[in-house]
């Protein structure tokens, strides 16, 4: 029997706390709270600050989390074949180079792969059109003679493999030194200051509650089939010594919860990481689009010179006709 009472208080003891904040938290949602401890306006700006940075991590994560997924750019109307996606466009220009027959040629364009598929990026597959239509034209030459198209073409397609190959590297950085550290912020430091609030407000109801039972002679919460509890006679709006002392305690509570907020907060607020990672995003693009500028740039001259060489090719034939 003993140990049957002794588990029964020591059930009512972990309960009771849950138990006086949802019946508080209750009483206010339906306005029958006669009273509410207010929170410092310092206090409240802080959980308006975090709240804004939380919304700032979760929109741009939801944005931002496309440099996971490679495909992001890759064309949706594409259907490229696995022989399509087997060797890269180096490996098959090499290839073609080595054909001396259009099933050469193409045989090179559909080569088994030698390690995992190439990557499915818009460049990639701006590449491989290239490279086919680069081999293409060359079948259907006469004569021995290059194609200028056709070369511009396997020009074209290898320098923006490499424009392809820097925009995952571009990718691999903003993930790791990016998406990383605001997913970290996102779902641990802004989680424990999400947990502090929690506990002010737990702290809080707490309060209010034993403000409440003290307010209404004693009369507190009670799990079924136990006796309420009974007035102490102090009806002259006193209050008595054991609920002054549950009141301190509470408030004592309330305010240890709420400095430690504050300081989780704070530091939340303070700490240089989500720009410090945003510094490592730009520079993770400005790295990508200083390389495509130069690939790009180094590959436009070829191409003007074979244009101009066509160009004069062309009025040449003419006049001559």
């Amino acid at each position: 029997m003993d140990r049957v009472q002794a588990f029964g208080k020591n059930f009512t003891a972990s309960i009771s706390p849950f138990a006086t904040r949802t019946q508080q938290y209750v009483k206010e949602q339906l306005g029958q709270a006669e009273e509410k401890t207010q929170l410092p306006p310092d206090y409240i700006e802080l959980e308006k600050r975090v709240d804004a940075l939380k919304q700032v991590h979760q929109k741009m994560l939801q944005v931002t989390s496309q440099y996971s997924n490679e495909a992001y750019d890759y064309p949706p109307n594409i259907r490229e074949s696995f022989g399509d996606l087997g060797r890269t466009i180096t490996e098959k220009a090499q290839l073609l180079g080595q054909a001396t027959s259009p099933a050469e040629a193409q045989a090179a364009l559909t080569a088994p792969p030698t390690a995992k598929p190439q990557p499915k990026t818009f460049n990639h597959a701006i590449a491989r059109a290239s490279l086919a239509g680069s081999s293409l034209l060359q079948q259907h030459r006469p004569g021995a003679s290059d194609d200028p198209l056709a070369t511009a073409l396997e020009k074209y397609a290898i320098a923006q493999e490499q424009v392809g190959q820097a925009r995952l590297a571009q990718d691999a950085q903003i993930q790791s030194r990016f998406l990383a550290g605001w997913s970290t912020t996102l779902n641990t430091n802004l989680m424990f200051a999400t947990r502090a609030r929690k506990s002010v407000e737990n702290a809080r109801l707490l309060l209010d509650a034993a403000k409440a039972k003290a307010k209404n002679g004693g009369a507190g919460w009670n799990l079924p089939g136990q006796a309420g509890a009974r007035k102490d006679g102090h009806e002259d709006g006193t209050v008595s010594e054991e609920a002054r002392v549950e009141i301190e305690q509470a408030e004592d509570e309330f305010v240890g919860q709420t400095e430690e907020a504050v300081g989780v907060m704070q530091n939340v607020l303070d700490t240089p990481e989500p720009l410090r990672n945003l510094a490592e995003l730009i520079a993770a693009q400005v790295e990508y689009h200083k390389k495509a500028y130069e690939i790009l740039s180094e590959l436009a001259p070829v191409v003007d010179g074979l244009q101009v060489e066509q160009e004069a090719g062309y009025r040449k034939n003419r006049d001559g006709a």
